[in-house]
């Protein structure tokens, strides 16, 4: 097999494994799934500091959040909402370069509070370091969901 055909055949299979879904995302037993013990990862749940940022605070209802949440990914260009349930929002970021995904989730189960916690896990699906990229990006979508409701 000459070197150019083994550089395409491992080049195919990693992208392959940038498309497949990880089987452990979404909500179990009223939380986000922790994260992976690397660097890629983000969540409002995490016990290592390296890896926790804050809750994204919100005095709303369910129905509010995540119409704000959705709104924000729409106007997102490498966004695209997957999974759009009553009190959780999964997306995919694709990175445009190599075509990377990662995957955000959004978890606001309804209370009777006036306000409330969003839980929040940015992950990179493959790879180890991240360079901050999903810390960034969380980030992001907190900065456009506070100035949205701001707003309002």
């Amino acid at each position: 097999m000459s070197k150019l055909t083994k550089i395409i055949c491992i080049s195919l299979i990693l992208l392959t494994g940038c498309t497949s879904i990880p089987p452990d995302l979404g909500v179990n037993n009223g939380q986000l799934t922790p994260c992976p013990e690397k660097p890629n990862c983000v969540s409002s749940l995490a016990t290592d500091k390296s890896q926790y940022v804050e809750p994204i605070l919100y005095t709303g209802t369910s129905l509010q959040i995540k119409n704000d949440l959705l709104k924000i990914l729409s106007e997102s260009q490498n966004a695209k909402a997957t999974v759009i349930e009553d009190s959780y929002i999964r997306a995919e970021f694709t990175s445009s370069v190599f075509g990377f995904v990662d995957d955000v989730e959004f978890y606001f189960p309804d209370t009777k509070s006036a306000n409330t916690n969003i839980q929040v896990r940015s992950a990179s699906r493959i790879g180890y370091s991240d360079f901050s990229a999903n810390r960034k990006r969380i980030e992001q979508i907190r900065s456009q969901f506070n100035e949205l409701n701001t707003e309002k």
